[in-house]
């Protein structure tokens, strides 16, 4: 244990301020395509009764019409942010008919690119943005990529516990101003711990070891054929972070500096600006209509696929970049997870119970810079492992070394540990993060007991990954239709809906200017004003 990890755990494990720990918050987001009762894409558009896709904040759309985005309220405790999870899928089917929510990261059969709808969110000038994006997007990665489906994890500490860090590692009074700027260096502190340690997420919980072969549109492969219809990889964890899933060539080379938010942001703002002559010999418009917002690396600064980013909530008409560097960094956003098949909500308290844990240490563990050269290594570890991870003997370089996955592993679960106890004792509860923290223990001594292992098991025992996908979203189906929501829970969610597209209309009535010059002034809004 580090210095630094020591003397943090010895001040939050003090009862004055162990009490912090309680006041972060954590949120989910849950992707999930529609499907008839055959398993097949859904081909309608998105239930009108579920509200507006461009104003409900709890149930919207990804990027294709039928891959419905689930988000929480972000909650203090994360058992309670899963209850409003699993709440928000029961008044959705509720509203389904006959579909159903399919149960896995990668999407089963799917239709030639032609007939898979792109989400639509109405006729205004920010919900053809939504959309013309999402072209754009079906332009360089090809619509099988919008269907596939993940959850994202929103992760934050309160303002309080990094005062209370600051002050303790000695900085003067008058300097404590700067608490903004400390709070995203110690964000940008957690993400680069992060991409050191991130490959025992996808070991511990990576769910797609395969996927069906109309996925992958006659794209060349290393796939070993399981069945007809099923390709996979042996090992593998994870194939929905592979290179298999959400890249191109353009991204490749597309590193953002997450050594400070100041180069973060320039970086990330260069590929917004750079050209990419391949999408410049496709245009923007294509017989008067919009296919792509530009032709740059990037159309907006979220098209870069990350793992994990820092967010800060935006304000009306600002970009998601200019809020981090005019107000700092205000949580981070995990997106490596995939769907849990396993679990009718796509994920269990379990596995949120130890990312509380995991971010708490990659948090307080020490954070030195990263060089271009480490990058490469953590990027090759994390490849290795979802690719794979579950394969006897696998090594990972650490520090110039080759060494075994499940030792290093169990390393950093015991390194973790303090930290799980520390929000037990919080928490007040009877060991149920160190309990969390005991199941991967188990599944990093018996890598059967991983979800990618099980799932390949499942899909060899049905010859075919869709008939495990639509098993389990069979299973699933009926046990949110088994038992619905209560009336008054139901009415909320529906208020929430009618409000919603009560204020859609608003949006596309008080419209003003072209869609047009609504892009050009989208384009050029890239810059940073000043810290305010």
């Amino acid at each position: 244990m580090s210095n630094q990890l020591t003397r943090r755990l010895a001040l939050l494990d003090d009862d004055a301020h162990r009490g912090l720990l309680g006041q972060g918050l954590r949120g989910i987001e849950r992707e999930t395509l529609r499907i008839d009762p055959q398993g097949q894409l859904a081909r309608t558009p998105h239930p009108v009764q579920l509200g507006s896709a461009l104003t409900n904040p709890q149930i919207t759309t990804d990027y294709a019409e039928a891959l419905l985005e689930f988000i929480t309220p972000a909650e203090h405790d994360i058992g309670e942010a899963l209850h409003r999870l699993d709440a928000t899928h029961r008044f959705a089917y509720s509203k389904l008919g006959d579909e159903m929510l399919w149960s896995s990261s990668m999407p089963g059969e799917l239709p030639p690119d032609e007939e898979i709808e792109i989400g639509w969110y109405g006729k205004s000038n920010i919900g053809m943005l939504k959309h013309v994006y999402r072209r754009g997007l079906a332009l360089r990665y090809g619509k099988a990529m919008q269907c596939i489906a993940g959850i994202h994890y929103n992760y934050s500490l309160p303002e309080a516990l990094w005062k209370l860090i600051l002050a303790s590692d000695g900085v003067p009074e008058e300097r404590r101003s700067a608490l903004r700027d400390f709070q995203s260096e110690s964000y940008f502190s957690t993400i680069r711990n992060f991409r050191r340690y991130s490959w025992l997420l996808m070991y511990l919980f990576g769910a797609s070891p395969a996927l069906t072969r109309s996925f992958l549109r006659g794209r060349e492969h290393a796939l070993e054929t399981l069945s007809e219809d099923t390709l996979y990889l042996p090992y593998a964890t994870s194939l929905r972070m592979s290179d298999l899933g959400y890249q191109n060539d353009a991204q490749s080379g597309l590193r953002p500096h997450e050594n400070s938010l100041e180069s973060y942001v320039t970086s990330l703002m260069d590929a917004v600006n750079r050209p990419y002559a391949p999408y410049a010999e496709v245009g923007t418009k294509r017989d008067g209509e919009w296919i792509q917002l530009s032709t740059n690396v990037l159309q907006i600064e979220n098209e870069y696929y990350s793992t994990i980013r820092p967010k800060r909530v935006i304000r009306t008409g600002e970009r998601p970049v200019q809020a981090l560097c005019n107000r700092g960094v205000q949580y981070i956003e995990v997106r490596c997870l995939d769907v849990d098949p396993f679990e009718p909500i796509g994920i269990s308290v379990e596995t949120g119970r130890f990312l509380d844990a995991f971010l708490l240490f990659c948090t307080l563990e020490e954070s030195p810079l990263i060089s271009a050269a480490e990058g490469q290594i953590h990027a090759r570890n994390f490849a290795r492992t979802v690719k794979e991870g579950r394969k006897p003997g696998l090594t990972l370089t650490r520090d110039g070394e080759e060494v075994f996955l499940q030792a290093w592993a169990d390393e950093l679960l015991e390194r973790i540990r303090p930290l799980a106890r520390l929000l037990d004792e919080e928490h007040n509860e009877s060991g149920v993060h160190e309990a969390s923290l005991a199941q991967q223990k188990a599944k990093v001594a018996d890598p059967d007991k991983t979800p990618s292992a099980r799932v390949l098991m499942e899909v060899r025992k049905l010859g075919s990954a869709a008939a495990f996908g639509l098993q389990q979203s069979r299973l699933h189906a009926a046990y949110f239709r088994e038992s619905p929501l209560m009336p008054a829970e139901e009415a909320v969610f529906a208020e929430m809906a009618a409000a919603s597209l009560a204020e859609q209309a608003i949006v596309e009535q008080t419209d003003t200017g072209s869609f047009d010059d609504f892009v050009a002034a989208y384009n050029t809004s890239t810059l940073c004003g000043n810290h305010s």
